[in-house]
């Protein structure tokens, strides 16, 4: 690949790695703009990849993890883990491991914190000191609801899982997500990912949801035990374009 500084972006599909992408050409960089494949993100994905191209000028690489065959359930299966302290397998053999192998030590790499992520992002530097991180949306001071906004704006429709009401473009069903309101609502949308989700707990003897019963924090309970009394998360998105939001889709509308 050579010896010459590269600027990658890693786009996940999320709203603001795309803003985050968009506004690194803006500034000029050469951005070489790469995605990890994960197969159980929603199909939607494969469409908004594609109109975030037109939007960027350019391709994306796309790129995974053959080993499990870019899937979550290989990752379990194979690890017979799934998430802890150290945060999700999934995470690290389909993600992070992926970036690493593609990543070269002089690279510039662009991320899509947003400046609610200030802690995310001093928790990164801490674990990757070498690494040459670009952040557009902090130095902007740019919102998740920004960045849908600006997705908006640029006539481009939401990802999928956003307009179902999920506060991140993840998988069908992720196990950092404790949250028994976040499960109700995957059991209802998408009950054979919930399904498969349920026979892995049992495979592992492992229980992902927390809960408080009589008073008592974080009580783990199997997604096969619900509670009747708890309704699905909140649907509703939060889609607004503020003074910061308009400043930066400004720096892109100039050089379009």
């Amino acid at each position: 690949m050579g010896s010459c500084m590269r600027t990658i972006s890693w786009f996940s599909c999320g709203a603001a790695s795309a803003v985050a992408t968009k506004l690194a050409i803006a500034d000029g960089y050469p951005v070489t703009v790469v995605y990890c494949e994960v197969i159980e993100e929603h199909p939607d994905n494969k469409r908004f990849l594609k109109d975030c191209e037109n939007w960027f000028g350019q391709e994306i690489i796309i790129i995974g993890n053959d080993k499990y065959k870019r899937s979550i359930y290989e990752v379990f299966d194979k690890t017979r883990y799934l998430a802890g302290h150290g945060g999700a397998r999934c995470t690290l053999e389909l993600k992070k491991n992926v970036r690493k192998k593609f990543e070269l030590p002089n690279d510039r790499q662009v991320f899509g914190y947003t400046v609610e992520e200030q802690n995310r992002v001093d928790r990164f530097i801490d674990a990757n000191s070498e690494v040459d991180l670009i952040t557009p949306l902090i130095d902007r001071g740019l919102t998740k609801q920004d960045c849908l906004a600006m997705i908006e704006n640029a006539g481009i429709e939401l990802p999928a899982m956003y307009k179902l009401g999920y506060k991140n473009n993840n998988c069908c069903g992720c196990v950092k997500a404790q949250s028994p309101a976040y499960w109700k609502k995957i059991e209802i949308d998408f009950p054979k990912y919930f399904a498969r989700m349920v026979a892995q707990e049992i495979r592992l003897g492992v229980k992902i949801c927390k809960t408080t019963i009589d008073g008592v924090a974080d009580v783990r309970i199997p997604l096969t035990e619900l509670p009747d009394r708890i309704k699905p998360m909140d649907d509703s998105i939060d889609v607004q374009c503020g003074i910061f939001c308009h400043m930066a889709e400004s720096e892109y509308e100039a050089v379009a």
